[in-house]
């Protein structure tokens, strides 16, 4: 490896419950308007992953942005043994693999706070200020820089005038006393956030206003992370399927809620690693789905049934909830029931397959 390059330049690390990869490419689509970038590819985030990336630095790259992934305890610890970070990124403290972390909130926090333990101790840390979680992280005697992003909140970069968009949301932020609009050619206020991370880290390296927005526009989502597919009949599909845990299948409704005209179908699927919270979690979903104004809700696997008890428990009616144990079940049936104009959200854990749901609706539907 070579350290003498990896110090003259920003080692940029992103972990975080959930928008890693979406803020990662988002950080990168920006930097490269005007540098020459070591980017990890897709979401390959282990431990594993950094020690190979460590050894792609070259002297040529202005900066290595990188993904840390995060299933237990000591995981971000070794991901910083085999590359420092100068700039850490915390997108969010959630519910993604609490089941690791004895089913508890604080245990998440306890491991993400590894990132800000292990970075270069003068380095720079970004935080989200909308995140309640994030205040459980342990920053109390972080010496370096500590910039937190958000909308709600008091923060130091704050999106405000947020809307839904052609394809995307528009939102501004002010720069230098300045306000500038931005547009992400995706849907989610989340995801909103994410982009705050990039607009952060490249105005304090001085990349302008005008670089951003052209990054941020050319961002390239990753596959079925909010994916939009128009169907035959002008059913529009939300592919979403990648990954899913109660805090973004929350957002992903979000989602739902936000876009199209007609009748608005839920496909959540059972979320995996969650533990003692399994119960908890899928019913914490049910319950905030049935505050959407859906049509209809269905549910896949096991655990997702206590997703439809926790809508029934809400006030959801119970004749448009449907539950079922395997996918070619629902399949038939979510294709025989579309109706034309229909917005539909598919979402669950990257275990269940429910990518595949996608291309089955595309040729029957």
């Amino acid at each position: 490896m070579e350290l003498t390059a990896t110090r003259r330049r920003p080692i940029i690390a992103v972990t975080g419950s959930a928008g890693k990869t979406t803020t990662k490419e988002m950080i990168a689509a920006v930097l490269r308007r005007r540098w020459s970038i070591l980017k990890s590819a897709h979401n390959n985030n282990a431990p594993s992953a950094t020690r190979r990336h460590a050894k792609l630095i070259r002297s040529y790259h202005r900066a290595a942005v990188l993904e840390y992934g995060m299933q237990f305890y000591n995981n971000i610890k070794w991901h910083c043994q085999h590359l420092q970070p100068t700039i850490g990124v915390i997108t969010n403290v959630g519910r993604a693999h609490v089941g690791n972390f004895g089913g508890r909130i604080e245990g998440v926090a306890k491991a993400k706070s590894e990132l800000i333990r292990y970075m270069k101790p003068s380095g720079t840390l970004l935080l989200n200020a909308d995140d309640p979680n994030s205040k459980l992280l342990h920053t109390k005697g972080f010496k370096g820089k500590i910039i937190r992003v958000g909308m709600r909140s008091h923060a130091d970069y704050r999106a405000f005038d947020v809307k839904y968009a052609s394809g995307g949301m528009s939102f501004k932020v002010m720069l230098n006393g300045k306000a500038h609009g931005f547009y992400i050619p995706v849907f989610g206020r989340h995801n909103i956030l994410n982009a705050l991370f990039a607009i952060a880290i490249s105005h304090r390296f001085g990349f302008t206003p005008q670089e951003m927005q052209a990054g941020l526009r050319s961002y390239a989502r990753p596959n079925r992370r909010l994916k939009v597919h128009r169907l035959r009949r002008n059913i529009r599909l939300i592919d979403d399927s990648f990954s899913s845990n109660p805090d973004a299948a929350k957002a992903a409704l979000d989602v739902l809620a936000s876009v199209g005209a007609g009748p608005k179908i839920a496909v959540l699927g059972s979320m995996m690693e969650l533990g003692r919270y399994t119960v908890k979690g899928h019913r914490e979903v049910g319950r905030y789905a049935a505050g959407k104004k859906l049509s209809r809700l269905y549910t896949l696997g096991g655990a997702g049934r206590h997703i439809a008890a926790g809508a029934r428990e809400a006030g959801f009616p119970a004749g448009r909830i449907y539950s079922y144990a395997g996918k070619p079940q629902l399949q038939r049936a979510l294709s025989r029931t579309l109706e034309s104009g229909a917005t539909i959200l598919i979402k669950g854990s990257h275990g269940l397959g429910m990518s595949s749901m996608v291309p089955y609706l595309k040729r029957n539907v």
